[in-house]
Parts: structure tokens; sequence; C-alpha cells
């Protein structure tokens, strides 16, 4: 079994808290803070004291609780474009790393290189979104580039727990101290 660069480990946990923070921040915002469930919420409960709200001042509220977990995904975003770029400057100047012995390692190896392009679009659009008046680009040119956005960061997700899911079911059967291997070399 392959022994992990110390350059490669660090690289690779650094990735996986920033993925999971992504992760984390973009389920909040598909789920307990959209702003559309909770500018209902609020019109509701702000009835009950008698305080009647717009639909687009309820939004307005809305969007202002959940400001700064976004916040939080933006940083993150431009930590993950970082690390996406050392990783490709890393294959650039040692090579993808992928050993291909056996039809399964062969397609691991393609789905690891669909990976790195799908999170390289990732890292790009998201920095696109997130400049877009700053380079020139309508509203609703971001708006189609945060959708695509949006649908690749399911693949992400489905990558995600193949990934764990994998790793430990490799660990169990022919690569035994895979895990470890990836925190210690």
């Amino acid at each position: 079994m392959k022994n992990y660069s110390l350059q490669l480990r660090i690289w690779h946990w650094l990735h996986a808290v920033t993925v999971l923070g992504l992760l984390g921040t973009f389920f909040l915002r598909k789920t307990f803070l959209s702003w559309r469930a909770n500018a209902e919420i609020l019109t509701a409960k702000l009835a009950d004291f008698d305080i009647v709200v717009t639909a687009k001042q309820a939004a307005a509220l809305a969007k202002a609780v959940r400001a700064p977990m976004w916040e939080w995904h933006i940083i993150l975003g431009f930590v993950f474009a970082a690390l996406v770029l050392w990783r490709l400057v890393m294959i650039v100047r040692e090579g993808f790393g992928c050993e291909a012995e056996t039809t399964h390692m062969q397609w691991v190896c393609r789905g690891y290189k669909v990976l790195y392009a799908v999170l390289t679009f990732m890292a790009v659009s998201g920095i696109v979104i997130y400049l877009y008046q700053d380079i020139g680009l309508a509203k609703e040119t971001a708006g189609e580039i945060k959708e695509l956005h949006e649908i690749m960061a399911w693949g992400v997700v489905a990558f995600t727990v193949l990934h764990i899911v994998g790793v430990f079911v490799a660990d169990n059967r022919d690569q035994k101290g895979i895990i470890s291997k990836m925190v210690s070399g």
C-alpha cells in the first residue's frame, strides 16, 4: 500500500474540514435557515405580537438571521479555492498519484479525476458568484452559475458519502491500514 506524503495528508485533512464546513452551511441554508421558511415563521410569530410585516420585510429579516452563517460559507469557500489550487499544483509537480492495478482501482482513479474537475468548477464558480458585480457579470448569468454550483454541490455530497464509506470498506478488506496511513503516513 502507498505511503502518503506529509503535504498530501495535511492537504487532505484541511480539505476534509473545509468541505464539511461548506456542506454544513449549504445544508443549513437549504433547511433550518431557509429564508423562505423563516420568513413565514417570522411573519406568523410577529403577528402573534400584533406586529404586521410585509413579505419583503420578513424575507429581509430571515436573510439577516442567516447572514453570519453564510459569511462562514464564503470564508470557507475561499479557503476551499486555495486548497483546490494547492492540490492542482501538487498534481502537476508530483503526478496524480492514483495506483490503478485493478479494474476497481481504475474506476476509483477515474472517479478522483472527475472529482477534481468538479472541485475546480466549484471553486471557480463560487468565486465568480461572489465577485459577479466586480467582474461585470449580469445578475441573471450569476444566478445561472449559482444554479449549476448548487447542483454540483449535491455531487460533492454524494462523493463525500461514497468516499467515507469506501475508505471504511477498503480498510476492512484489501487495503488494511489505509485510514491510519492517511493520518500517520
